[in-house]
């Protein structure tokens, strides 16, 4: 039995750099982000703001999410984050809520 997973997006502010993640716990690797836990590039360029995710029953199903995301371009990206999120708000002290 898969557990599921979540596909997420991280930046350092507004309109700014992005990355595109996939984990079975959000909570903690966005925390992991936030601290620099984490080495390369989110660490490196100061991703620390949750601002999107998605949650998907079956792991599988997240990682072919992020897979395929990561093939679009910045817009299609930054269209999805203001569907949800149109002020950009770091979203990491809303998933305990």
């Amino acid at each position: 039995m898969q557990k599921g997973g979540w596909v997420y997006i991280m930046t350092n502010r507004r309109n700014g750099m992005l990355y595109l993640g996939v984990t079975s716990g959000l909570a903690r690797r966005a925390w992991q982000h936030r601290e620099g836990r984490i080495d390369g590039f989110t660490k490196q360029y100061g991703l620390t703001r949750l601002v999107w995710y998605e949650w998907h029953d079956d792991i599988r199903l997240a990682i072919q999410r992020e897979t395929t995301m990561k093939h679009w371009s910045r817009a299609w990206k930054v269209r999805l984050i203001h569907g949800m999120n149109p002020d950009w708000d770091d979203l990491y002290e809303t998933l305990n809520q």
